[in-house]
């Protein structure tokens, strides 16, 4: 994992709110996706906020993006800020 990445979150009812910070490479993609894993049944919507990461590594794009966990999710999954583009799927994007 990125010395400088970390993950922020909380559950309020029934949303899960992550914030992203640091260089976002494979082990962060993982630590994400367990993150994910860790919640799912537990909320209807997760938010996933990008405005503090410093960059997004290709490696850790492929990672999070072709993750079965991840393409399961997808629907639940809102992203927010200057990545969102980025780390966002699209169902015609998923393996």
């Amino acid at each position: 994992m990125a010395s400088n990445f970390k993950i922020i979150y909380h559950q309020h009812n029934d949303n899960l709110c992550i914030k992203l910070v640091g260089d976002f490479d494979g082990s962060s993609a993982l630590e994400l996706v367990n993150i994910l894993n860790e919640h799912h049944g537990k909320v209807k919507k997760v938010f996933i906020h990008t405005d503090r990461l410093a960059s997004i590594h290709p490696f850790g794009l492929s990672v999070f993006k072709n993750n079965f966990t991840i393409n399961r999710l997808f629907r639940m999954l809102t992203f927010t800020g200057k990545y969102r583009s980025k780390l966002s799927l699209q169902k015609d994007q998923l393996h």
